[in-house]
């Protein structure tokens, strides 16, 4: 860093990783939530804030809620990268390395009710967090896999846009994340770097003709970063695209070249911009590339889930109010929900992927009553002819440990818990008691 930064600029690179990290946070568009009036926006992100103060987020219903997710505000130019190149939310969107979900609910946010995101986390442990995160996102525009790389070598040419937050030394992270500087070392930058050209060797074959590829990391060296980016032009035939920037950001362009042209990095520098390091590049497919095309199948075929019948769709209708243009799975005894339009990509991704869960989760038939799931609660589809109980602070709070507690004229029956507006989740007031469905694995222990 010294010999690249120059002496005296290395000197507020070092007295810049003393300071204390920036607290960012984007709120979720398809829910409602307040802003704090100190709270300043980030200039590179439509719903990206940056707080005065670091609060007890864990304590605090409306990130339960899924209202906002705490993120760095640095990973969030990417919804700049996206708006400057007004790339079509009518797509299919893969995030390949997605764990713990920052960039998935961005990539969810921007592509609406139009496209369809892939997000995938290689670590077990990793896509079940990253589960819940889209649960609580909430949007029903997303596909959550637990897949290597090399899984998607059936899937060449057939994604819009690609995300890869390549797994690295985590230079970037040093100031927020004290125990990255004793996990680094020479030997594991070279095995990252090593990681990272297995991953791209797969990933950059997956982007369509006319797409585009986004590579990133959260480290600040050459080997992780600009010799990667050779190495994907030396495999495969990218274009470059240059990103607009404001001066006023900090944000640093380096241009790298390579055998056939220049390409264009942007360079997060903690002692420039307010948030932390991060690098990232943006390649475009050439339009003569290869184009992937999901295959109808007659019959729907998967190991666990099942297309659900017309009679029990029409059912499903009855029982909670849905999109006019849905489609509907089973998994066991649970009913799952899809827009239509995203039915023929998700049959045809199943084939090849190993899925953890997708769109929304509805609930359940037992002994002919309805069941509704707490996906279904967290999630933005409409909520009508359920009875909504609004909670306080503390009453939020004991429900998010699943205290059971009382709430004196509660109708009886299932009962849509609410904080500040949003959904929590769901009670059931039986008369003689009341059961509180929030998931135990979700439960708060912070007292």
């Amino acid at each position: 860093m010294q010999a690249s930064l120059g002496e005296a600029e290395f000197q507020n690179f070092c007295e810049a990783l003393q300071e204390d990290p920036a607290v960012s946070i984007r709120v979720n568009p398809g829910k409602t939530a307040h802003i704090p009036s100190s709270a300043q926006q980030i200039p590179w992100v439509e719903d990206g804030y940056f707080l005065q103060d670091r609060p007890s987020f864990t304590l605090d219903p409306l990130f339960h809620a899924g209202a906002y997710y705490v993120q760095e505000s640095s990973s969030m130019f990417i919804d700049h990268i996206l708006r400057s190149q007004a790339i079509s939310p009518d797509g299919l969107f893969l995030d390949l390395s997605a764990a713990p979900g920052g960039k998935s609910t961005l990539l969810s946010s921007y592509i609406g009710e139009e496209g369809f995101l892939v997000a995938n986390e290689v670590i077990k442990s990793r896509a079940s967090i990253l589960k819940e995160n889209i649960i609580k996102w909430g949007l029903g525009n997303t596909l959550v896999t637990n897949n290597d790389p090399e899984h998607f070598q059936d899937l060449e040419g057939l994604f819009d846009v690609v995300l890869v937050d390549a797994p690295c030394s985590g230079e970037g992270m040093f100031r927020k994340d004290p125990a990255a500087m004793q996990e680094w070392s020479q030997d594991h930058v070279t095995l990252c770097a090593l990681r990272q050209q297995r991953i791209m060797d797969q990933a950059a074959a997956l982007v369509k003709a006319g797409g585009y590829l986004l590579y990133s990391t959260c480290t600040f060296n050459a080997q992780e970063n600009e010799e990667i980016v050779q190495f994907i032009t030396e495999e495969f035939s990218y274009k470059p695209v240059q990103i607009p920037l404001d001066p006023a950001w900090g944000i640093e362009e380096v241009s790298i070249s390579c055998a056939d042209d220049n390409f264009y990095g942007y360079r997060f520098l903690p002692h420039k911009v307010r948030g932390e390091g991060f690098f990232i590049v943006v390649f475009k497919r050439p339009e003569d590339a290869y184009i992937g095309s999901p295959r109808r199948m007659k019959d729907f075929k998967h190991p666990h889930l099942k297309q659900v019948s017309a009679s029990d769709a029409q059912l499903l209708h009855s029982l909670i109010s849905l999109p006019e243009d849905s489609a509907f799975y089973s998994l066991q005894d649970s009913y799952f929900y899809l827009p239509k339009k995203h039915q023929l990509n998700f049959e045809h991704l199943s084939k090849f992927l190993n899925i953890k869960y997708v769109g929304i989760e509805l609930g359940k038939i037992n002994k002919g009553q309805w069941i509704p799931s707490h996906e279904w609660a967290l999630s933005t589809l409409p909520k009508e002819g359920l009875a909504v109980q609004e909670l306080t602070l503390a009453q939020a709070q004991d429900y998010l440990r699943k205290e059971e507690f009382i709430i004196e004229g509660l109708p009886e029956g299932w009962i849509l818990v609410q904080y500040q507006g949003l959904s929590l989740g769901l009670l059931k007031n039986l008369g003689n008691r009341t059961n509180n469905y929030y998931p135990k694995e979700w439960r708060i222990r912070n007292l």
